[in-house]
């Protein structure tokens, strides 16, 4: 077997073999060895001229492909098509657009903005456990995407008194261990209740944190460890800062403006999920992420 690609050119190139795509599937999907997607059972055998498998057991649905079960299941479009697709996702720091990927491919936009739709289904964090811990340093922060520029005049504190981000926007709570993975998701309101609902849910009690000056954070500190950084003085005190977090929403809005576009409230928290995927992996090599 070709050595696997460690460039876009070369993925391009390498799954263009239907061969090598399915060994690709295989070697991530059945490390110890296939199994049937239906009754767990490795007696199964490889019928080469479909390349599907056929259990040995009795049951309907007793052959296979390796789209099964998968995000590739019931689609016409090639491997080749789909593992191009999933490089360029993975790699790509702002993303790519269905238009970009219809000219790369040589698909439908509609076809690539399925596609996109469930590769970003494939990157949505599982959240095994809590972040932090005893020791360990957590940034919490909030930020609007979308919106009108003629709704944007509002001032912050405005904002922060209301507890929205004015009309047509949406608003982003983060969370990210420094040095370990970034959280992020869609919000109700800025209010304490809701905040603080999902400081509690994605960190570690007795954890570092570290929020801006808003009032919603206030009570925290019974159960961490919080320190205060006041945006109208200063951004950085030591190791009191959110930094790490604004890097990761200008990441996002970089993606969302520059390469998206224009992004529908009811699916943007696919796209957070993307680009949390895409930084949580962001110290993989190109052929492993």
């Amino acid at each position: 077997m070709a050595s696997e690609p460690k460039t876009l050119q070369q993925a391009i190139n390498y799954f263009a073999d239907p061969d090598n795509c399915l060994k690709y599937l295989i070697a991530r999907r059945w490390k110890d060895g296939v199994v049937c997607p239906t009754c767990e059972s490795k007696n199964v055998s490889f019928v080469a001229s479909r390349r599907v498998w056929q259990c040995k057991t009795r049951h309907p649905k007793s052959q296979f492909s390796i789209k099964v079960g998968t995000i590739f299941e019931d689609s016409p479009i090639g491997l080749d098509k789909w593992l191009t697709a999933m490089w360029m996702m993975a790699n790509c720091k702002n993303g790519a657009s269905s238009w970009e990927m219809h000219r790369t491919l040589g698909v439908t936009q509609k076809s690539a903005w399925f596609m996109l739709q469930r590769i970003r289904l494939a990157m949505q964090g599982k959240n095994a456990g809590k972040l932090g811990g005893p020791g360990s340093e957590v940034e919490i922060d909030e930020t609007f995407i979308g919106g009108k520029s003629r709704n944007m005049h509002r001032s912050k504190r405005a904002r922060v008194i209301t507890g929205t981000g004015g009309k047509d926007k949406a608003m982003v709570m983060g969370v990210l261990e420094r040095g370990g993975q970034v959280r992020a998701m869609v919000v109700e309101n800025r209010h304490r209740a809701e905040l603080q609902k999902q400081v509690r849910e994605h960190v570690e009690a007795g954890a570092a944190i570290f929020t801006d000056e808003l009032a919603s954070y206030k009570g925290l500190s019974t159960e961490y460890d919080h320190a205060v950084i006041d945006h109208a003085v200063e951004y950085v005190n030591g190791n009191i800062h959110t930094n790490g977090m604004e890097n990761f929403w200008s990441l996002l809005k970089r993606g969302l403006h520059g390469t998206y576009v224009s992004v529908e409230p009811f699916h943007l928290f696919r796209y957070i999920d993307e680009q949390a995927f895409r930084y949580n992996n962001r110290k993989d090599a190109d052929a492993t992420s």
